[in-house]
């Protein structure tokens, strides 16, 4: 039976190298493209490489997951062990890392089968930049299984995955950012934006490879979760879950059925959101939606009809949290109206928002369209295709460099008009408590009286923070953090006041210290991950 190493690419990520590794792309999500421009109250935290450890869960053969490791980590590992299969994942930024593991593996572990996969395979002529035996297009787990000589049709097993870790915040390590786990029902998007690499990835518009079909499947995969990782919410990795309504309907009958009053995160399409009202959403538990807002008359489908205005405020007034995507540079842009698209996504007061260049990246339509138009830049590396730096083609109206100013005028205007997106999000998550403490459902009850301790606990002393740092230079969002914390202690009650007081001068300092120390955010990076199977092979 062969030996499998399964690894991501090598770190660090936050500093500027021969690698490809941009100061500027940190492998944090929400530093790199939410909360960036937040100053100290920027959410810091990190993810694993979920799909490799869906691959490590899905093959009978022993399999090794090596996640963040550094170069010399890596090298160790192929010297002393024995693998027959070294896997190495990538996205396109990554190409130059995945180049140079690529021959590593040749150097150092010579009778290995190297073989590539992830984002980084949709790169044209990959093969003729790097040295490896097979490049895996496309969805993993049945490739890999194929190639190892099993089944790829076997029922796919479900990893107990912790969405998120080494969560810090005003420059403090801070407790529960593994508190929740990561479900996978399905990859790929029906939808199809032409933007969309994950969508290409898994085929293109229409096509979606599902793992848990049903809503039992789905529901066995969280309730397991929640037995061995102690979780009560989750974050749905599905491009688009409430599309499948009936699913969706299915699952909450079986959480009224053995009384889940468990949370989700989810991505979701407008039009996916109008098939439900309201009551629906907030029974099922969601709490947070990542929606594409794009921009307005951007002509994406999924917006057709939909008052994205009206649908946030509506979502937000009962307490699910909104991440709005806009993206900066669709093809109708200019310098003269580039403001009017910037001040209308602010208008929405999501709780996070996400700006993202217009990016035609490898495997895309928007890519095929612009290569053959002639529209590509060339002079733009692999490592800077990242939607964060500028653009990589040639827009009509907009140069490079401007791509650039227009994106953090997004981010800095946002944050101006709307304030820190963790005091927005302690809005709505308060708002959230108000209308649901005294639900007809007792699950919904039982859901927001255990976000109240969770509020009761920090969130406040977060506010006092927030609040003292900027009286001295935005006293308006000073004013409306206050108003907020007040209104807290007073309803939460019991300690609230006392824990404000206490933790959150302690927090306002560490954050006036991290601020003059690292005024663009301290340089961050995951820590290495080593997932073993039962019996791992030495190398004789």
């Amino acid at each position: 039976m062969p030996n499998v190493l399964l690894t991501s690419v090598f770190k660090p990520f936050a500093v500027d190298d021969g690698f490809g590794s941009r100061t500027i792309n940190p492998a944090e999500l929400y530093h790199n493209q939410v909360t960036r421009e937040q100053g100290p109250f920027s959410l810091r935290l990190f993810h694993r490489s979920w799909g490799l450890m869906l691959l490590q869960h899905n093959v009978t053969s022993p399999c090794t997951v090596l996640d963040f490791p550094t170069r010399d980590r890596f090298i160790r590992e192929i010297s002393t062990r024995h693998y027959d299969v070294i896997g190495i994942s990538g996205i396109v930024v990554n190409a130059g890392k995945v180049r140079e593991m690529c021959g590593l593996a040749r150097r150092h572990s010579p009778r290995s089968t190297v073989v590539v996969g992830g984002h980084v395979s949709a790169i044209p002529g990959l093969e003729r930049l790097l040295d490896a035996d097979h490049i895996a297009r496309g969805e993993g787990v049945g490739w890999l299984r194929e190639h190892l000589g099993e089944d790829p049709d076997a029922p796919i097993r479900h990893p107990r995955i912790r969405s998120s870790f080494g969560f810090r915040l005003m420059g403090l390590p801070i407790s529960g950012g593994g508190s929740s786990a990561t479900i996978i029902p399905s990859v790929g998007c029906p939808l199809g934006c032409n933007f969309c690499t994950t969508s290409a990835f898994f085929g293109g518009k229409g096509k979606i490879v599902v793992y848990l079909e049903t809503a039992q499947q789905i529901f066995d995969a969280m309730a397991d979760a929640e037995r061995t990782l102690g979780v009560s919410s989750f974050f749905i990795m599905d491009e688009n879950f409430l599309l499948f309504k009936k699913r969706a309907l299915e699952l909450l009958d079986l959480m009224k059925r053995h009384g889940k009053s468990w949370a989700f995160y989810v991505f979701s399409s407008a039009n996916a959101i109008r098939q439900y009202d309201i009551e629906q959403l907030v029974d099922l538990g969601i709490e947070w939606i990542w929606l594409g807002l794009e921009g307005e008359a951007s002509g994406y489908r999924k917006l057709n009809g939909t008052d994205t205005l009206a649908l946030t405020r509506t979502l937000q007034a009962h307490g699910i949290a909104v991440l709005g995507s806009t993206i900066i540079g669709l093809e109708q842009h200019t310098p003269d109206n580039i403001d009017a698209h910037i001040d209308r996504a602010v208008a929405h007061d999501a709780a996070f928002h996400q700006f993202m260049l217009y990016t035609p990246m490898p495997g895309t339509e928007l890519y095929r369209n612009m290569s053959s138009a002639g529209r590509l830049d060339p002079s733009v590396a692999l490592a800077d295709m990242h939607g964060q730096a500028g653009f990589n083609f040639h827009h009509p109206a907009i140069t490079r460099a401007e791509s650039k100013i227009f994106l953090d005028r997004a981010f800095r205007r946002d944050h101006d008009a709307n304030g820190p997106s963790l005091y927005r999000l302690t809005r709505v998550m308060f708002d959230r408590w108000k209308r649901g403490r005294d639900h007809r459902d007792r699950r919904v009850r039982a859901r927001v009286c255990r976000e109240a301790s969770e509020m009761r606990r920090g969130h406040t002393a977060a506010l006092w923070a927030m609040e003292h740092y900027l009286e001295g230079t935005d006293r308006d969002t000073a004013a409306r953090i206050r108003g907020l914390r007040r209104e807290m202690e007073r309803e939460l009650g019991g300690v609230t006041a006392s824990v404000s007081r206490t933790l959150g001068p302690v927090m306002l300092w560490s954050a006036r210290r991290d601020m003059r120390r690292y005024p663009r955010g301290k340089p961050l990076e995951p820590r290495t991950f080593i997932d073993r199977p039962a019996r791992a092979t030495q190398r004789p």
